[in-house]
């Protein structure tokens, strides 16, 4: 094969495809990414934690961004950094940007792993002022990361994990964390989380708590918090504010490229090997479903990457696969594209919390199968087995996924 497999974002999951696309014989693989380094977002985040799951090692971002950079280099994948890339919404042609020009690549294959973003402000209608102190926190890290300085008072919106990983940004910046607030009953990261930064760290958790305002001119000065249930309102004097979760894929370059994107989850629509609607042009990693951890991304890239290896080996075709929809609360299912002859497992989450017992998947009104639903928790996949999806049917049309007490 003389045509390269181009992956589109250097992240965990583009550089782990990279790795595995190389291991399974594929000699041209190249890399774009639009930052001046590889890595993606863990190269910000110093704390531990990073590649429990795919390199069976605890290390911090900064590393584990170095790690998967440099066995991919030593694998011999082609890296581009600072460009750009744009994909024909035709064919499989691929021109890549940057300072050294422009260059055009009829590719074997597509592989775009551009990820995810959180909203910031703006996008989730906080009103108020506009003053310095307002943060993402991937913007967050990055400032965090190259030294400059962000505050001495600051206030953590949302109780994801990520969430958590902004309070230990904070405090890496020598930065007094007052709380984090969430609008929901009850925090949304894994259990032992919210109790140990609340007893170790001395970070509440505060729940049923909406920001409904910003003050301040040059600088934050003030944050108006309001009870979701009693609606009663306090100000809360701190400098800085960091918007966290609420993501929504990087699925920019997807739409352009004629990929059709899943009205749930709002990333391309793609079967458990990431394949989209345009053969030849796969997806992994948060780009498909924000958001999970660096390491599960890295392995739903390897997966991919190795089912990639096998297309253009066997000249596979995907076979017929059927579209989803889903029932609130339910956020989004994944894949969202089932392939008839191979029902896989199921990835779910929540848009709320759920006292709900099962999962129930349908055709044209007709249940054809059930899960039990272990826990309900938003910000939190759910795993759910094949036996869900045992009775479809290729005539039936699209599948639904609802809650059943």
């Amino acid at each position: 094969m003389n045509k390269p497999v181009v992956i589109i974002g250097a992240g965990p999951a583009g550089l782990s495809a990279a790795i595995e696309l190389k291991r399974r014989g594929i000699d041209k693989v190249i890399v774009v990414e639009r930052e001046a380094e590889s890595g993606g977002i863990p190269r910000h985040s110093h704390h531990q934690g990073f590649g429990i799951r795919d390199l069976h090692r605890t290390l911090t971002g900064p590393r584990y961004a170095e790690r998967l950079t440099a066995d991919a280099l030593k694998a011999g994948v082609t890296l581009h950094l600072s460009a750009t890339a744009d994909l024909d919404p035709q064919q499989l042609v691929v021109s890549i940007t940057s300072a050294s020009g422009i260059e055009h690549h009829d590719a074997a294959a597509v592989l775009i792993t551009t990820g995810a973003r959180e909203r910031p402000r703006p996008a989730r209608l906080v009103a108020g002022d506009r003053p310095a102190g307002v943060f993402t926190t991937g913007q967050l890290q990055q400032w965090v990361a190259a030294g400059r300085p962000i505050g001495s008072r600051a206030l953590v919106v949302g109780a994801e994990h990520v969430s958590y990983s902004a309070v230990l940004s904070l405090r890496h910046a020598g930065v007094k964390v007052v709380a984090l607030a969430t609008e929901l009953s009850r925090p949304q990261s894994l259990t032992g989380v919210a109790p140990f930064v609340h007893q170790v760290l001395r970070v509440p958790t505060w729940v049923n708590t909406r920001v409904t305002g910003i003050n301040g001119h040059s600088r934050v000065a003030s944050v108006m918090l309001e009870d979701t249930k009693s609606s009663k309102q306090r100000q809360l004097d701190v400098d800085t504010i960091v918007f966290s979760a609420d993501w929504i894929p990087d699925h920019e370059l997807a739409r352009r490229s004629s990929v059709a994107i899943d009205p749930a989850s709002l990333g391309p629509a793609s079967d458990y090997f990431g394949r989209t609607n345009r053969p030849g042009i796969y997806a992994a990693g948060n780009v498909l479903h924000p958001v999970e951890t660096a390491d599960r991304c890295a392995l739903n890239a390897r997966r991919i990457a190795t089912a990639i290896a096998s297309d253009l080996g066997l000249g596979r075709d995907s076979g017929l696969s059927l579209g989803v929809e889903v029932e609130a609360p339910i956020a989004w299912v994944w894949p969202n594209r089932i392939i008839v002859s191979r029902p896989t497992e199921t990835l779910l989450r929540l848009s709320q919390f759920s006292e709900a017992k099962f999962v129930t998947a349908s055709q044209g009104g007709q249940r054809i199968g059930e899960a039990k639903l272990r826990h309900g928790i938003p910000g939190q996949h759910l795993k759910l087995s094949t036996s869900l999806l045992r009775d479809i049917d290729p005539n039936r049309g699209v599948v639904r996924f609802a809650l059943d007490a």
